[in-house]
């Protein structure tokens, strides 16, 4: 009988997951959206009941098999008791009320510590673990109290199924330093927070069983993205397009650069990474505001004037990497008279890619590294305009994945190394992982995004002065 392996993604706007034969081939697939909710500005929440229902749901969709891996959405935090319910809606990557708590605890950490520890600058931003039990232990004291542990979603799922509480290192990634350790004295700044923090093992340590399916650790979404897109070699590309958009770059040189996630050496890989805060996330805003389906928002763009399309900032909730800015606010300009849906549509995919540009041009410098090829993969991979929009902006060929949820398909290999179905990590993402195109930079193209980007930048800068308006 062929060993079958099931990978599920708890992502930021669903639960999504596949069923795999040991080739790789796709048996069946599971997906189901659940909300977000916004109470109030800079709150950015989801009930993570939403993340064990869907989990459960694919699960009984999709089994049995051999084994089972998850990942999720990182820098989101969901408050638990002993028992593990919820004791409040859970904290998205992208709420920023803790951005004042955070910049209190960054102010007490020198950058010699943070390039000893993380190897690069990183701010402790508002989405970071510290800054979230910081807020809730001033703000919320009778829950802090409560509280067992805080957990990412993959984590909370993994409790629920198995009772078993454990993180993977990369998940940790804000606490721990270069030898994959918690440092103590970064965790005390907060008091209390050390015991209430998961123990960490590896992502193919056994996390326990489900009706006799063994389970794994996991990881996060990127470093899962990272396997599923076939990125496992020293100098490699890496461009995940979800609800944000992720770029990576495989590279053991690392040369502290503001604004990188220069993670550590893990699974013989070293990371560098740059997310950004909004991908699909703001295709999704247009489409509401052009009142189509964003599905649609590419063959709009498809027919856009060049001439006419304005300079979109894709800053609608701040930006992450490599600015790690939660005050910028989003902006068109340019705007003509003659700029209508189609402009507007391809002005939003072109800010997105530029964005991208940037984050990927830091990861560059902090790697030492350029990449000939990028490894392309995501929901947001789908759109082919939106592709060659990327290579034309990046000038850079991507490779785009056959199965465009990389997430969903790493936390299989991982499943699939667990139960030694393979003999590694790497061994797995080059056997299993598939690809249908690669989009090649139009050289017609070049000049005029290196104008644009270069006023993309410009215009973040120039509307820094601003931000107090939006506040």
């Amino acid at each position: 009988m062929t060993a079958k392996l099931i990978g599920i993604d708890v992502g930021t706007t669903s639960v999504k997951g596949a069923l795999f034969d040991a080739r790789g081939t796709v048996l069946k697939t599971y997906s189901q959206r659940y909300p977000t909710q916004r109470p109030a500005p800079g709150h950015v929440e989801q009930d993570a009941g939403d993340w064990i229902t869907h989990v459960k749901a694919a699960l009984a969709d999709l089994g049995p098999a051999d084994a089972l891996g998850l990942c999720s959405q990182v820098n989101t935090h969901v408050f638990v008791d002993e028992k593990g319910d919820a004791l409040l809606p859970a904290f998205t990557w992208q709420d920023g009320r803790c951005a004042a708590v955070a910049a209190e605890l960054d102010a007490r950490v020198s950058a010699a510590d943070k390039l000893n520890w993380w190897g690069a600058p990183l701010p402790i931003d508002a989405s970071h673990v510290l800054a979230r039990m910081a807020y809730v232990a001033k703000h919320h004291p009778d829950i802090w109290a409560k509280t067992r542990w805080v957990m990412a979603p993959k984590d909370y799922c993994i409790f629920q199924l198995t009772d078993e509480v454990v993180a993977d290192p990369m998940t940790c990634f804000g606490i721990i330093d270069q030898n994959l350790q918690v440092i103590p004295s970064l965790v005390d700044l907060v008091p209390g927070a050390a015991k209430r923090l998961p123990p960490i093992a590896g992502f193919t340590t056994s996390a326990g069983t489900i009706d006799a399916m063994p389970m794994v650790v996991g990881a996060m979404d990127a470093w899962s993205g990272l396997l599923g897109a076939g990125v496992c070699e020293e100098g490699q590309g890496l461009y995940l397009s979800g609800t944000s958009e992720i770029l990576g770059l495989v590279s053991e040189t690392k040369v502290p650069t503001p604004g990188v996630i220069a993670f550590a050496k893990c699974e013989g890989i070293t990371l560098h990474a740059g997310p950004t805060q909004s991908g699909g996330a703001a295709v999704d805003w247009i489409a509401k505001v052009l009142n189509v389906n964003a599905g649609e928002v590419s063959a709009l763009a498809a027919k856009a004037d060049l001439r006419h399309t304005p300079l979109f900032l894709p800053h609608l909730e701040g930006e992450r990497a490599p600015l790690w800015d939660a005050a910028s606010r989003g902006s068109f300009a340019g705007l003509s008279s003659s700029a209508g849906a189609p402009e507007m549509a391809r002005a939003v995919l072109e800010g997105v890619a530029y964005s991208a540009r940037l984050a990927f041009e830091a990861l560059e410098a902090s790697g030492a590294s350029r990449p000939d090829v990028i490894h392309h993969s995501g929901g947001g991979a789908a759109s082919d305009i939106w592709g060659q929009i990327r290579a034309d902006v990046l000038g850079k060929p991507l490779r785009r994945t056959a199965m465009r949820d990389a997430g969903v398909l790493g936390a299989a290999l991982m499943a699939g190394v667990g139960v030694g179905l393979f003999s590694s990590l790497s061994q797995a993402a080059k056997d299993f992982v598939q690809y249908d195109r690669t989009f090649s930079p139009d050289a017609t193209q070049a000049s005029r995004h290196a104008k644009r980007f270069a006023a993309y930048h410009q215009l973040y800068e120039q509307l820094k002065p601003l931000q107090t308006v939006w506040a």
